[in-house]
């Protein structure tokens, strides 16, 4: 069995990271099962060990990241970062929506106008096809 230096609680270690805002929040991921430990789903007190790779889900996105160094308290944001390798693969950025702008004062559009901006928008001017 490893000693207390080496290993720490899954959830803490998360939150020691800065992965989430909160310890609460940590634990809720675990129990939730968003957060994997070399694949398989951990309880909050599972051990963690430089060398394991963690895959937690949060809004969406996956982090993978591996441990390098075990806290068992939190710290700042740059020691943090040096305590994991981040695995994660690379965010995918919707493309910006696209805005129909009218000069204050123009009044409502036009029929001719809101169709216009429908085909900018990338729908359909008609509400049902015949």
């Amino acid at each position: 069995m490893a000693s207390p230096e080496e290993s720490a609680r899954v959830d803490t270690w998360i939150w020691c990271v800065r992965l989430v805002k909160t310890r609460s929040q940590a634990t809720d991921a675990c129990r939730a099962g968003h957060v994997r430990l070399n694949g398989e789903r951990v309880k909050p007190a599972h051990a963690v060990r430089p060398g394991d790779e963690i895959r937690i889900r949060l809004a969406g996105r996956e982090r993978v990241v591996v441990v390098s160094r075990v806290l068992h308290r939190r710290v700042g944001a740059p020691v943090a970062a040096e305590c994991y390798v981040d695995r994660s693969p690379p965010v995918e950025r919707a493309p910006a929506p696209v805005v129909a702008v009218r000069d204050r004062g123009m009044g409502r559009p036009t029929k001719r106008d809101r169709r216009a901006i429908e085909r900018l928008r990338g729908g359909s001017p008609h509400l049902d096809p015949p």
